[in-house]
């Protein structure tokens, strides 16, 4: 059996100390919205708390799937920096950015090269720019391939963009996995299903993502930025593949966003019968520390998809 944390939309806290010419961008959008309403729901230790349950419960491997700063100030990259080197080995922990992660132009490539050691593939590659994605790690029977979605936009904007030339990377990437009878688990930080999220917020491309998964197989996706633990599906009867979203990590209780959560995945069988169990847990009160809030087989048929006690 493989165990697979998951966690996403850290959004480490408190900022570094923020100039005027920062703010000369699309940061003072952010960083209005940090004052009146992140840092207020948006808590150290809630995170540290949520970590400390994640090293006890043991995983073989981390999933973070993307938004790890605010405002991406190189104060904040580089402190993230520091965040992942307390979680364990780069080995053990890959990375995806989100689009905070690259709120205005430039701070995308300023994080590949402060993360990298993190999303370096299996060839000894680390994504230097968009081009570098998706990236391949086998940990086991599983293959984690990191995709980027993430891209600077306009104020009030998170978008993300899958294009052509990511598609067909992944495309080559889980056709070979799947040769290999690997269970392929594909990370991403825009939900890749409609609806998910506002128009603001949504994925650019999520058709040819679709249909690359559609065409290539794939027996899982992982995603965060709705800040929602939620569980959708792609494709037809018979070969769908479940979708799954996940509370903020850094969200506190009180807030409109449910408090922080991962997910924990027993990943274990073989190719065609593949077995899949997901346990969410996090907090579910200010003075509580983080329990089982749900278990769900997900190797069934979406119908037959159940919570167990």
């Amino acid at each position: 059996m493989f165990r697979l944390a998951h966690i996403s939309d850290v959004h480490l806290g408190p900022l570094p100390p923020v100039t005027y010419r920062d703010l000369a961008s699309k940061r003072v959008v952010g960083y209005v919205n940090w004052q009146r309403n992140r840092r207020r729901h948006m808590h150290d230790s809630v995170l540290e708390t949520l970590v400390a349950d994640i090293r006890a419960a043991g995983p073989d491997h981390l999933a973070v799937t993307g938004d790890l700063v605010n405002l991406a100030l190189d104060g904040e990259i580089e402190m993230a920096r520091l965040w992942l080197e307390t979680l364990g080995s780069p080995a053990d922990v890959s990375v995806v950015p989100g689009n905070h992660d690259a709120y205005v132009p430039g701070a995308f490539h300023k994080a590949c090269r402060a993360w990298g050691a993190w999303m370096t593939g299996d060839d000894g590659h680390a994504p230097v720019d968009r081009n570098g994605f998706p990236y391949l790690r086998v940990r086991g029977p599983v293959a984690l391939i990191g995709v980027s979605t993430a891209r600077a936009t306009a104020p009030f904007m998170a978008n993300g963009f899958f294009k052509e030339g990511q598609a067909a990377r992944l495309g080559t990437i889980l056709e070979e996995t799947g040769r290999q009878g690997l269970f392929r688990v594909v990370m991403i930080h825009h939900p890749p299903l409609r609806g998910a999220v506002s128009p603001q917020k949504r994925l650019f491309g999520i058709s040819r993502f679709q249909k690359t998964l559609a065409r290539h197989g794939a027996e899982l996706v992982l995603h965060g930025h709705s800040h929602l633990p939620t569980l959708g599906w792609l494709g037809k009867r018979g070969a769908r593949i479940p979708v799954v979203g996940v509370a903020a990590a850094g969200q506190a209780p009180g807030g409109r966003h449910p408090a922080s959560q991962y997910n924990l995945f027993e990943i274990d069988g073989s190719p065609d019968a593949w077995r899949i169990r997901l346990t969410r847990r996090g907090l579910s009160g200010p003075a509580l520390p983080p329990a089982d809030l749900e278990t769900v087989e997900l190797g069934v048929e979406p119908e037959a998809v159940r919570s167990l006690p």
